[in-house]
């Protein structure tokens, strides 16, 4: 959506109405260097009532397991993380990230972190996806198979050194170093528990299957129930020591599908900037990691068909992430982006149009032909500025010839007259849509005047909701069949009034929707119809006028305010 956030947010609201998994922004900082534009002496409460409304909005779109994730750094997190506090939203924790780059100054500490505030519909844990698991386990494989199928000592060793080594794992996964007897990789986890216990029962000792005697017990009992732990040894998932005197270890097994609680700080020092200068996108002033956020999307929107929200796009580094995580796992997430800028068209879609090209760029030219099928439709929505401007520009002449002189003709467009004065303004829907496919608005694009098109079928979907199932031009008349966020089974029928009246919308209506209109609840038609008389015995839909319904769909916030 290239338009600003507000609108978008309020555009999306029937559509998208608790299915968005994942809100991830980067909003401006409110700093001098952000870009947010703010009176001074409010600075603060001006930042915080935008984030608010915005943040209120996206908080509607959340699925009922969804996470919000924003960045912000130390000039507004405490205000902010109060601010989220008012919000139905569970407090998951904050992630520090490490950027591995100090910024010094003139004094104080030198800054190398932000922050990413987590909230989500539920009190679930967090987790990351796999990661490098089936690199690992890959490795696993060959290290047996060259073996002949066999884990003997050298394997292992191989295997503990390869994993140690290697460059790109993090800590957590060089921990998954070590090869049971059946190929399984796995790692020792303590079983101590991070508190000491007063309960006697989780002080009982576990039994060394060698020895026969009682095994040493952690400092503060263990963190697990005897029940827990019997069940754990009749698993497999104890780890004893030589002897008796070492502390039993859990046992944890790596697999494809294994996932990990996401910790509070999270180191990532790639540089964002890298990321677009290889694409040839460099004239981007700032721009974060593809790789931190393909990391936070593992554990924001981990399933294949999550939607994710960025509603503070900037130069699209959100759907890269997408884009390269449904690379890897095959999946088929969505993401739905806002971005008012005008790098919308200069930075942000030849982004995804590359992306999706090829995976490897360098200077600007694609290294592989490792493209992905997508598909991405983008709209444009009229902003205040071009809404403002139309209705000075469509107000009847006799209105404004009536104005003693300049000054009153300014005051008097400045009360935004939205009465009798404007009944005849296409930008307040005035009179019937008589030719809904030639709809324009005039604006104002770098000086110059010009009439847009405006697409009417497009904008009155989002306004009802509606989940489009087909849209087809048959002889003249657009029809669109989806349902509404209630289930109800929708048909929208666009005509030109010019062409097609009362009479013949009838006979096209009988011709095109036989095999629909036994299910339908209701059906929308611009301009003057009598389709309720085609109504059957058994047929349970209504009519509706669209131009009547888009009216107060578009306007009903503002007439009940």
């Amino acid at each position: 959506v290239h338009g600003e956030n507000f609108q978008a947010l309020n555009l999306l609201q029937a559509r998208y109405k608790e299915q968005v998994k994942c809100v991830h922004i980067d909003p401006p900082y409110n700093t001098d260097t952000s870009g947010f534009l703010y009176k001074n002496n409010y600075r603060h409460s001006s930042w915080l009532a935008m984030m608010s409304e915005r943040i209120s909005f996206a908080a509607n779109l959340l699925a009922e397991d969804g996470n919000f994730l924003c960045h912000i750094d130390e000039n507004e997190y405490e205000r902010l993380h109060i601010l989220c506090g008012g919000f139905p939203l569970f407090n998951a924790g904050t992630v520090v990230w490490d950027k591995r780059n100090p910024m010094t100054g003139g004094g104080g500490i030198a800054i190398q972190h932000e922050y990413i505030i987590w909230r989500s519909k539920t009190g679930q844990a967090v987790n990351f996806g796999a990661g490098n698991a089936q690199l690992i386990l890959a490795q696993a494989k060959k290290l047996i198979a060259e073996n002949h199928g066999k884990v003997s000592e050298k394997v292992r060793k191989e295997f503990s050194r390869w994993v140690k080594s290697h460059p790109d794992f993090s800590g957590g996964e060089k921990a998954y170093n070590f090869l049971d007897d059946d190929g399984l990789v796995y790692r020792s986890v303590s079983l101590r528990a991070p508190e000491p216990r007063t309960d006697p029962k989780f002080f009982a000792p576990l039994i060394h299957p060698k020895t026969k005697k009682p095994c040493a017990i952690p400092p503060n009992g263990f963190s697990r129930t005897p029940e827990t732990l019997k069940k754990m040894m009749e698993k497999g998932e104890i780890l004893f020591g030589k002897d008796h005197t070492t502390q039993p270890n859990q046992k944890r097994i790596l697999s494809e599908d294994s996932r990990r609680q996401i910790t509070s700080v999270l180191p990532d020092a790639t540089r964002g900037k890298t990321d677009l200068d290889l694409l040839g996108l460099g004239n981007f002033p700032y721009s974060h990691s593809v790789r931190f956020y393909k990391t936070l999307m593992e554990a924001a929107a981990e399933s294949p068909a999550d939607v994710v929200l960025d509603y503070f796009a900037g130069s699209g580094t959100t759907a890269h992430a997408v884009i390269n995580l449904n690379r890897e796992d095959n999946g088929a997430r969505k993401y739905i982006l806002a971005e008012v800028g005008h790098h919308f068209d200069t930075v942000l879609l030849p982004r995804i149009k590359k992306i999706v090209h090829a995976k490897n760029w360098k200077d600007g030219k694609p290294r592989d032909r490792d493209g992905v099928s997508h598909f991405v439709k983008y709209i444009r929505l009229e902003s205040y500025e071009d809404a403002l401007d139309s209705l000075r520009h469509e107000l009847r002449d006799d209105i404004v010839e009536r104005e003693e002189n300049r000054k009153m003709r300014e005051e008097y467009h400045l009360r935004y007259a939205l009465g009798e004065e404007t009944a005849d303004s296409e930008t307040l829907l005035g009179g019937d849509f008589i030719a809904p496919f030639s709809y324009k608005l005039s604006v104002v694009r770098d000086g110059v005047r010009r009439d847009e098109r405006v697409d009417l079928a497009e904008t009155f979907n989002y306004l009802l909701g509606l989940r489009v199932s087909t849209r087809k031009m048959h002889d003249g008349a657009l029809a669109i069949t989806g349902a509404a966020p209630n289930g109800d089974k929708c048909l929208v029928i666009w005509r030109d009034l010019n062409k097609m009246n009362a009479a013949e919308l009838e006979k096209w209506f009988e011709k095109h929707c036989a095999e629909i209109r036994g299910g339908l609840h209701r059906v929308y038609v611009n301009g003057e119809q009598n389709l309720a008389a085609l109504r059957g015995d058994r047929d349970q839909w209504s009519v509706e006028v669209t131009e009547l319904v888009f009216r107060q769909l578009m306007f009903e916030e503002v007439n009940d305010g």
